[in-house]
């Protein structure tokens, strides 16, 4: 798709309080009178850094230093295609002017939901509102157990929480999430179950999470929007799939080689990026990940790390 569609640099820019500048299309444009973040056409044979280096310049007058980046995006309007190659900007000189007649605000993060954007926006908002950690609860010996580990976690700035536990009684199940999720709404964290619809129904978790049976055996959301849905993926066309039954995130697995399951084969860092880069939705990394791969994640494209081992035995 992407040599059939525009590509575009999207730069996400964030200042010294936290705030992200937004600005407004004109309503002449395509998708005219909604906010966007700014940034422009990559030209032929430009990298995306220094096309975004250029749009910024040209449209907010600031000088771009080091980027990172946030997300990859593929949507189709009804008459227009769109690659957007999303980088956080937080290295900038200048002070950002509509310099094309286009308003510009300074937003705090939480309020972006309160702005009308462009549905292709909508992923860099989820990927905006996502940790780049993702903890799976791994052994526990009680439900203080369970609990003290989870608060350990969150006392280390983990902000999702998976909670998976086969073995357990449905109404167990049930009484531990209702506990973990008082954890995690006090510490501003989300929390998550892997578990099916209707155990998921009569509990206050945030969302839910599919393994890869449940993704397969599912041909539509499972929940509201008003809850989370991530899925458990280990090929392209599953994620696909997640993708088309309206998953907000999912995990794609395994990266590398793992104790869990010695002699599967792993995916890899190239072929890792190579996948996600199809997919409009942030994509965690998960399989022999560490604290200390984030980094490394980010950089080919993954949203962060998943993690049941290293991040909940820490």
């Amino acid at each position: 798709m992407i040599d059939k569609a525009v590509h575009v640099a999207v730069g996400v820019i964030k200042n010294a309080d936290g705030e992200i500048l937004i600005a407004k299309r004109p309503d002449h444009l395509h998708q005219g009178g909604l906010w966007e973040f700014p940034g422009g056409k990559v030209d032929e044979g430009e990298s995306v850094h220094d096309a975004l280096v250029r749009e910024l310049a040209e449209e907010l007058g600031i000088g771009v230093g080091q980027t990172s980046a946030l997300i990859t995006i593929r949507h189709a309007y009804e008459d227009k295609q769109v690659y957007l190659d999303v980088h956080l900007v937080s290295d900038f000189s200048g002070r950002p002017v509509g310099n094309e007649g286009q308003e510009v605000l300074w937003v705090e993060q939480k309020d972006l939901v309160n702005y009308n954007f462009p549905e292709a926006n909508e992923p860099i908002l989820m990927a905006l509102n996502l940790p780049d950690q993702y903890l799976i609860t791994g052994k526990f010996d009680s439900f203080a157990d369970c609990e003290s580990k989870a608060k350990a976690a969150l006392t280390r700035g983990i902000r999702l929480i998976q909670l998976r536990e086969k073995e357990m009684l449905s109404d167990e199940f049930i009484q531990l999430a209702n506990r973990l999720h008082t954890l995690t709404s006090k510490n501003n964290a989300l929390l998550l179950l892997n578990t099916s619809v209707d155990v998921f129904r009569k509990t206050n978790a945030d969302g839910i999470h599919f393994t890869g049976q449940r993704l397969r055996e599912c041909q539509q959301r499972p929940v509201s929007e008003e809850k989370f849905f991530s899925a458990s993926t280990h090929t392209l066309e599953e994620l696909k799939h997640a993708v088309n039954i309206g998953a907000d995130f999912a995990m794609l697995s395994p990266v590398l080689p793992t104790n869990s399951h010695p002699g599967e084969p792993a995916i890899g860092w190239e072929e890792f990026e190579k996948i996600v880069s199809q997919i409009s939705i942030p994509v965690y990394a998960l399989g022999g990940m560490e604290p200390g791969m984030v980094e490394v994640a980010r950089t080919h494209g993954a949203q962060g790390i998943a993690a049941i081992t290293a991040l909940w035995e820490s």
